[in-house]
Parts: C-alpha cells; structure tokens; sequence
C-alpha cells in the first residue's frame, strides 16, 4: 500500500511538473508573455509609458508619441517571473530603453543574427544567443523563421531598406506541446509560407496592424486580408492578432480587426486580446 502511494505521488508531481497548454498574455503591441513547456519568455519588450518617444520621422501621423497607449500593468509585474527574452528585432517599438533598464542583465536573450547579437551585448546583456534551428532552452526548441519586413518596393531603395531592416520570426516546440508560431514583423511572403509548410503550427501570432512609410505602397506588416488569408490557409490552426493601437503608423486597430472577425464569422479561430488579457490553449 505504501509503495502504491509513494508511485501515486511521484506521478502527481510528475504531472504539475508538465506544463498543460500554452499560454500567451499580450501586453501590448509586439509584446507579450508566452508560457511554454513551463518556461515563460517575454517576447519584444516595448515598456515605456505611454507618449515615452517621438513618433516614427517618415512614416503616417509621426506627430504622435509612441507608445500610444499604456500597458495594462508596470513593467515591473511585466517582467516577474520571467525565463528569458525573445527578440525578434531592435526596432525601437520592440526594444526600447526602459526595457535595457528593467531586465537583468544576465537574462537568457535570444535574438535573430550576430548583428543583433551584437548590439544587445553592447547594451550591458551577457547572455545573447542567436537561434537558430531547434536552438534549445530547457526542454524547448526555438526555431528562427524569415519574413520580409515590407514590400519589394521598399527593399529596392537602399535607404528604406536600411530603415526597414531584418526581423525574424519563430517557432516553439515541445513534447506534448502545440506548435506556436509567432509570424513577426513582415508582409505574406514565400518565406512564411515555408514556415507554414515546415512546421504546421497549431498557433500563430500575426502582427496586423499594417503599418505605413510615407511614398511607399504597401506596409510593413501584415493587415486585414492576411488574417482572412491565415484562416483560410491554416484551416485547424488558432490565430492571434496583435501589433495595433501602440505605435503611430499602423493603420489598422483592433476595434476594426475584432469587427472583421465579427463580419466573416472567424470568432472560432481567431483572438483579439486587449493589453493584459490572458489566452490558453
């Protein structure tokens, strides 16, 4: 009866010890909180308080300060508890200095290229890796996805091309886990698509706020229509939208985004989250 008992309770805390679903709190913007296979990363920290920076110079209502909008909660609970960092780029609505002030500076930090890499040593952090394919954290693995962070058109004059830059995007995976996929910063291109294909994800965070550079057709990230094409594309997969209401030049809100998933009947499938509001999965 003992050693009946003793099995019993090593399965119980076997058990607690797993984690059962994954889930993401978006606290605004690009940033959010992914719990994972136990661990929790923070995912493009943009902490300031609200109108902390002038708007983007070049781009739509750049009169504005960003961030446009507060979190939900301090930086400071934003940051409890955390594992590690997740960066998909150091554009500054990504990245900013009161994130480099608020993480310690020995957190585990993942980041896209040695440039990045790089830049973020700079910055005081002595724990910067670049992911790579099934890089490892604990018992999870990262996978660094590609995009293109705007049109073709933007990418063909040099100078744009350095304003828009690199961004990745990336995979989570884990035994027993879903696959998460979180899109980042870039339009529909072949290169998600290889994603989609590669990995099957069972969710994806889209970045939907179409965000605009002045003489330049076409945006930055995804919008509207690439939720509609997400849904249609990944017919078994949940959908998340964010990268709206924070920053000066997207052109797409989240009032519009939940009122298109109203229209088109996708409530199913596809997750708005306001700033600090918890998704499970």
């Amino acid at each position: 009866m003992r050693t009946l008992l003793v099995l019993a309770l090593l399965l119980c805390f076997a058990g607690a010890a797993r984690a059962e679903g994954v889930s993401y709190k978006h606290i605004r913007n690009a940033a959010a909180r992914i719990e994972y296979a136990g661990s929790v990363f923070l995912v493009d920290p943009f902490l300031a308080g609200k109108g902390a920076y002038p708007g983007f110079e070049g781009t739509p209502n750049s009169d504005k300060r960003i961030p446009l909008i507060d979190m939900a909660e301090p930086a400071q609970e934003v940051v409890r508890g955390i594992d590690a960092v997740i960066l998909t780029h150091t554009h500054l609505d990504h990245w900013d200095e009161a994130a480099r002030e608020i993480l310690p500076k020995d957190i585990p930090f993942f980041v896209q290229n040695a440039g990045d890499a790089r830049t973020i040593r700079e910055q005081g952090f002595t724990n910067v890796m670049v992911v790579g394919k099934n890089t490892p954290f604990r018992n999870v693995k990262i996978s660094r996805t590609l995009g293109q962070h705007g049109p073709d058109e933007l990418y063909s004059v040099p100078a744009r091309a350095e304003f828009a830059g690199d961004a990745m995007g990336f995979i989570l995976q884990a035994d027993e886990e879903k696959t998460l996929y979180v899109v980042g910063d870039t339009t529909w291109h072949p290169f998600v698509e290889v994603a989609l294909r590669t990995y099957n994800p069972d969710i994806i965070v889209m970045n939907t706020g179409y965000a605009m550079v002045n003489g330049i057709n076409g945006s930055l990230i995804m919008g509207k229509d690439d939720i509609l094409r997400m849904y249609k594309t990944m017919p078994e997969a949940k959908i998340i939208a964010v990268h709206m209401d924070a920053v000066n030049h997207t052109m797409v809100s989240s009032e519009e985004v939940r009122e298109l998933v109203r229209e088109h009947g996708l409530n199913d499938r596809v997750y708005v989250p306001r700033e600090g509001e918890t998704l499970s999965f």
